[in-house]
């Protein structure tokens, strides 16, 4: 969590070149949206629409977040956070989540970014302590668990399922640590 509250987080898995193959953006972010509903035994329905994606709860209409539509550029596709439930209803302008694929010298990055987001659980620029550890313990942690997953799942995926995995913590930024 940064100075204002907003949330930045960030995963990413390195791969060799000869196993990340063509994999684009737009191959990374439709694994990302099937990945959800698949790993959320559909509870969570991504529904993509000319105004965007939203992040649905099943057999209601109810979006949990919603994004503008991709915005591609560089090797990112950047959704922009419009709305949704789970959202500050005041910061629903603000915050994205990229997705990445850097061609570096040694390798393939696949990236996954959330920056700028202010979750309803925290309220406020200045979240009580309660409000926080309640956002801690339930979306910070589903968040993590999800992309950090996903990450994996997909290195197994292309690297094959003897492949080693290391998951190793790196402050990125300064902020405290949700």
């Amino acid at each position: 969590m940064v100075d204002d509250a907003s949330i930045f987080s960030t995963q990413w898995t390195d791969l060799p070149a000869a196993i990340a193959g063509s994999l684009s953006v737009e191959q990374l972010l439709d694994r990302y949206l099937g990945y959800i509903r698949k790993s959320t035994f559909a509870l969570i329905q991504p529904v993509t629409q000319e105004s965007g994606i939203e992040l649905r709860l099943f057999g209601t209409g109810l979006s949990l977040i919603s994004f503008l539509p991709p915005f591609y550029e560089d090797g990112f596709s950047t959704l922009r956070i419009c709305g949704g439930f789970l959202v500050q209803p005041h910061q629903c302008d603000r915050g994205e989540f990229r997705f990445g694929v850097e061609h570096l010298p040694q390798c393939e990055r696949i990236s996954l970014q959330l920056s700028d987001y202010c979750p309803l659980i925290l309220g406020s620029q200045s979240p009580s302590r309660a409000r926080f550890w309640l956002y801690r313990v339930t979306q910070a942690a589903i968040h993590r668990l999800v992309t950090v997953r996903f990450l994996s799942l997909l290195f197994h995926e292309l690297a094959g399922p003897s492949a080693g995995v290391r998951i190793v913590k790196v402050a990125v930024r300064s902020g405290k640590p949700v």
